[in-house]
């Protein structure tokens, strides 16, 4: 399936174009991110094993993220990666925004999610990642120091959660 993006300037000024995924974006063009993160009643973090398969980053550990469609806003797409990428379901009253990362790209908006759960409740996504974990903030920071995480994914949380 072909999935199409709604374009932005880097003052998040929509552009009234779209873009295809796969294709390197213009100069001065942006999309936008969602970046979830689930802690569960434990105050522990879900985070899933990229599938060996993947282009970017084979075999790291992230958070559940993905692009916003076109016509979606960032809290659907949020919602929908959430549910497509582990089997969590949850209404926009369980989910909170953080704030946006800027990147060279994209808008990256980071939302958390507090819910009480069967931490072997989760279902992944074929193609996309091969394995989960629920670990401590500690864990985390840890796994970000010896290069394990992919992307540049932990410090952006780091951000977002100082303001709260």
């Amino acid at each position: 399936m072909i999935e199409y993006w709604d374009l932005y300037d880097h003052a998040r000024k929509p552009l009234g174009r779209t873009h295809q995924r796969g294709v390197p974006l213009k100069e001065g063009d942006c999309h936008v991110v969602v970046s979830v993160w689930t802690v569960n009643q434990n105050n522990q973090v879900l985070i899933t094993l990229r599938s060996d398969q993947k282009e970017l980053f084979p075999g790291h550990w992230e958070n559940t993220a993905g692009s916003v469609m076109k016509g979606e806003t960032s809290l659907d797409a949020a919602l929908r990666e959430l549910r497509e990428e582990t089997g969590i379901e949850v209404s926009s009253d369980e989910i909170s925004y953080l704030g946006t990362v800027l990147k060279v790209a994209s808008f990256v908006d980071i939302f958390l999610v507090r819910k009480k759960m069967n931490p072997d409740s989760i279902r992944l996504q074929k193609g996309e990642t091969t394995a989960y974990r629920w670990v401590s903030y500690d864990e985390l920071k840890e796994m970000d120091r010896q290069g394990k995480l992919a992307f540049p994914l932990f410090a952006p949380f780091q951000e977002a959660i100082a303001k709260l």
